[in-house]
C-alpha cells in the first residue's frame, strides 16, 4: 500500500512592498558628487515601498551623529577607514551598522604634475621640506608649497593635518582649504597653463579622469606609514601613498535596520563599481550637474543593470517575509 504524502506547507506570501508606511531620510555630504550613489539606494528603497525624503546635506561628522540619533536613516558614502573615527565617536555599532562594500577600491593621496616630477625627480612628499622644491608649488608668493586639500570637517582634513606634522612639512607646505571643487578648478586651470600643481584627491571622483595619474600627474609616496590609527599604508606593490585602500559603505541607523529586514538585506547586497561613479562624476564636471541630470544618470545606471537591481529587490522582499 502506497503511503500518502502529507501536503507541503504553504509558502509565506512575499510582500512586494515591505517598506510601505515607513519614511526614510537619506544623507550626503556637501559634495554634490555623492548624490548619484545615494540616489540609486533611495530608488531601490522606493521600489520596496518606502517613502524616501529628498537627501539632506551634512558634513561627515554630523551625518554620522544624525544617523546614530535617529534624525536620519542612512548615508551611502561612508568611508570605512577615513570615517572610522566619526563612526566610533557617534556611538559605533551600538547605534549604527556598516552594511558592507557598496563601492570597493577607493584610493586617495597626494599628486603633482608629471612634468615637474620628472624635471626635479620628485617622487616623495617629504622632498617638499626642501625650500627650493616647495617654492615650485607656491601660488601666493610666500615661499611655501600650496597643497589643494580638504574642506574643513571632512575626514581627509584630519589625515592631511596629521601628515603635515608626521612628515615635518608644516614649515614648508600650506594646506589650502575651502570649497574643494572651487580649489580644484583653480588647480586644473594652473595645470592647463603649464604651471606646477600639488593636490590631494581620491577615487571615486572626477578629478582623476581630468588629471590622469601616470599620464598628466603622478602619485607621491610617503617616507613611512603615518595613519591616524597606526595602520601600515603600504600597497600590495610595495608603494606607500599614505592611505590604506578604502571602501565606501552604506551606514544606517540600527533601530531602523532591526525593524526593516528588507532594507537591511538590500543594503548588504548593493554594489556600485568605482569606475561607474567616476564616469558619472566626470559628466557632472562637464556640466551635467543639475538635480534632473543626476536623476537621469541614476535611472540610466539602473536600466543598464536592471537584472542585478531587480535581484537585490527580490532578495530584500524575501528577507522581509521570513
Amino acid at each position: 500500500m502506497t503511503e500518502v504524502e502529507a501536503p507541503a506547507a504553504p509558502k509565506a506570501a512575499v510582500n512586494p512592498l515591505p517598506g510601505r508606511g515607513v519614511t526614510v531620510q537619506p544623507l550626503k555630504s556637501s559634495l554634490a558628487e555623492e548624490a548619484f550613489q545615494t540616489l540609486i539606494v533611495s530608488k531601490a528603497l522606493e521600489q520596496l515601498g518606502y517613502q524616501v525624503k529628498p537627501m539632506k546635506d551634512l558634513e561627515p561628522a554630523t551625518e554620522h551623529l544624525a544617523i546614530a540619533n535617529g534624525d536620519a536613516t542612512f548615508m551611502a558614502s561612508h568611508w570605512r577607514l577615513l570615517h572610522g573615527q566619526f563612526y566610533a565617536n557617534s556611538g559605533g555599532d551600538a547605534k549604527m551598522a556598516r552594511m558592507g562594500a557598496y563601492a570597493e577600491g577607493a584610493v586617495q593621496g597626494y599628486l603633482i604634475d608629471r612634468k615637474t616630477a620628472e624635471q626635479y625627480r620628485i617622487t616623495r612628499i617629504d622632498q617638499l621640506k626642501d625650500p627650493a622644491i616647495a617654492k615650485l608649488f607656491d601660488t601666493d608668493g610666500d615661499g611655501k608649497a600650496d597643497l589643494t586639500g580638504c574642506n574643513p570637517g571632512w575626514g581627509c582634513e584630519l589625515a592631511i593635518e596629521h601628515h603635515l606634522e608626521a612628515y615635518g612639512l608644516r614649515g614648508s607646505v600650506t594646506h589650502r582649504q575651502g570649497s574643494y571643487a572651487a580649489l580644484m578648478a583653480d588647480t586644473i586651470a594652473r595645470f592647463k597653463e603649464g604651471k606646477p600643481v600639488l593636490y590631494y584627491t581620491w577615487t571615486p571622483y572626477w578629478v582623476s579622469a581630468v588629471l590622469r595619474p601616470g599620464r598628466d600627474v603622478v602619485w607621491l609616496q610617503v617616507p613611512f606609514s603615518a595613519s591616524t590609527d597606526g595602520a601600515d599604508t603600504r600597497q600590495a606593490n610595495g608603494k606607500n601613498y599614505g592611505f590604506q585602500a578604502d571602501q565606501e559603505e552604506i551606514v544606517a541607523n540600527r533601530g531602523f535596520l532591526e525593524k526593516n529586514p528588507a532594507a537591511a538585506r538590500l543594503f548588504t547586497l548593493m554594489r556600485l563599481p568605482i569606475a561607474d561613479i567616476n564616469a558619472q562624476n566626470l559628466r557632472m564636471s562637464e556640466g551635467a550637474n543639475s538635480e534632473r541630470d543626476i536623476e537621469q544618470h541614476a535611472d540610466g545606471w539602473i536600466r543598464a543593470h536592471q537584472a542585478e537591481f531587480d535581484g537585490w529587490l527580490d532578495q530584500a522582499r524575501a528577507a522581509a517575509s521570513r
